[in-house]
Order: structure tokens, then sequence, then C-alpha cells
């Protein structure tokens, strides 16, 4: 019975560098990279938003007006989510409210930021690396035509995501809350 196992055992050894020899893994493409970057922070700010209780959600990171609360800066992420996605889209505006001042309660930040998260999907799942370089032509907030590749676009939107998931972090940080990106990571 021993040598069997061995037998069977030894049988076995040529497959498993075989197996290692494998072709490695493709790296991602530039759009797929943007894609998952994407789809990651977006997870980590709707989780924030679902995580942040109500009662906090005009909690503002600093004493000054002029600073936003932690749902106004969901409302700002939703709004420029729908005005650079659209751009990248080549469509009108499909929501050009000005959602800070519009919104008042959590459902309503939710609604507005998952929609605009659902919007923006299309424009991110549609990106390859040949649609990244077309030139889009955009009109900024001060009137002023700007053309640029779409991938610059869509990277401005994901950095703007970026930097304001910054500022929630720091506000759920206030109320002792563990922000989704800082949470422990389960062990492969």
């Amino acid at each position: 019975m021993k040598t069997l196992c061995v037998l069977a055992l030894a049988s076995l050894s040529p497959a498993v560098p075989a197996a290692a020899q494998q072709a490695p893994q493709q790296p991602p493409t530039v759009a797929q990279y943007v894609r998952s970057r994407y789809m990651g922070r977006q997870n980590e700010v709707v989780r924030s938003a679902e995580k942040m209780p109500e009662e906090f959600y005009g909690l503002r990171p600093g004493l000054q007006e002029e600073v936003r609360t932690f749902g106004q800066h969901l409302a700002h992420i939703a709004r420029f989510n729908f005005l650079w996605c659209s751009q990248a889209k080549g469509e009108k505006n499909p929501n050009a409210v000005n959602l800070e001042q519009t919104l008042h309660t959590k459902a309503e930040f939710m609604k507005a930021l998952k929609d605009s998260y659902t919007y923006c999907d299309g424009a991110y799942n549609a990106l390859t690396d040949a649609s990244s370089a077309e030139i889009v032509e955009i009109t900024q907030e001060s009137g002023r035509q700007v053309r640029l590749p779409r991938l610059g676009l869509l990277l401005l939107n994901l950095g703007h995501n970026d930097e304001v998931y910054g500022s929630i972090a720091t506000t759920m940080r206030i109320k002792n809350i563990v922000p989704p990106a800082s949470e422990p990571r389960p062990r492969p």
C-alpha cells in the first residue's frame, strides 16, 4: 500500500511543474485598470454613505460654513459624476441640479449617489483603450470650452472621487467610524 501511494504521488509530480509553468496572466489594459479603480472607489464611497448614521450627515469637519457636510460631500460626488460622465458619453447631463443644496435626508443623498454611479457605470464600462484616446469637447462650469481625451475626463472624475473620499473618511474618523478603505482585509 505504501509503495502504491509513493507511485501515485510520483506520477503526479510532472504535472505540478507543468501547471506552474503556465503562461503568466496578462496585465490589465489601461481601460480595464481605470474601470477597476473606479469600481473600487465607488464601493468605498457607497459603503461610507451606508455606514454613517443619518444624524451625522450634517457634520462638518471644520467650523467654516463653506466646508461641506458629510452629506454634501456625497452630493458633490454625485453632481460631478453626472456632469463628467455625461460629457464622456457625449450626452446632456441628466441631473444638472446642484444636489449639495437640494438634498436633506440620508435616503435622498443615498439615492442621488447611487443613481450617479449607475449612470457613470455606462461611461466606464464602455471605455476601451481605443475609445479612451478619443477627444471629447466639454464645457467647464466657467463656460470655457476644453478638448481632452475621454480617458482624461474619466480620470478627472476618478481623481475627484478619490479626493472627496479623503474628506468623507476624515469626517467618519471624527465620529470614530472606520472608513471602508481602512477596514481590516480578510487574509487569503
